[in-house]
């Protein structure tokens, strides 16, 4: 059972260690998305193998449509899958879709931070807010109803306008340049 004090990990390691292809993309995901180690990526992938177990679950029982219909309201719900979404839709995720849902992502798309780690530093330091409270971890996902809510905290100085900071041109461009 364990000591409740030391919480169990939230992630599986990859099988292999060292596979130069694995090591490759999650290298290009940690320079992506601004991310602090492989850890946080094999986090999402632990998740994102969640979401499809539980789908291959209910294609494989006798579909109870009230348990679909609750796991797929919740993808909704965090945006990973659009309204009217099917099973099938569930299990073609993939890792960005999930990573593209982090806190840190979305402050950095909406033009908050310079770059994604800027975006990292911000949440860390609680200069960021959703639906106005601080949020001071990066990896919090970010549901589709709370995603126009995010903002700069109040009692942050990075509210002022002429802050050095503060980024000076929208950051979309720069993301899908792959800069």
């Amino acid at each position: 059972m364990g000591d409740p004090k030391f919480s169990r990990k939230k992630y599986e390691v990859p099988l292999h260690p060292w596979e130069k292809d694995r090591i490759e993309k999650e290298g290009a995901l940690l320079k992506k998305y601004g991310l602090k180690n492989k850890r946080e990526i094999w986090k999402a992938e632990t998740f994102l193998r969640k979401i499809r177990g539980r789908a291959r679950e209910l294609l494989a029982g006798g579909e109870i449509e009230e348990e679909k219909d609750r796991s797929l309201n919740h993808l909704v719900k965090l945006g990973l899958l659009p309204p009217k979404s099917t099973l099938d839709d569930m299990l073609a995720l993939n890792i960005e879709s999930i990573l593209s849902r982090r806190l840190q992502t979305i402050v950095y798309l909406k033009g908050l931070a310079s770059t994604p780690r800027q975006a990292r530093q911000f949440i860390i330091h609680g200069h960021v807010a959703v639906n106005g409270k601080k949020v001071r971890v990066p990896s919090y996902m970010v549901e589709k109803s709370d995603e126009e809510e995010i903002s700069y905290s109040s009692r942050s100085p990075l509210q002022e306008e002429d802050h050095p900071s503060r980024p000076s041109i929208p950051m979309e461009e720069k993301w899908v340049n792959g800069e």
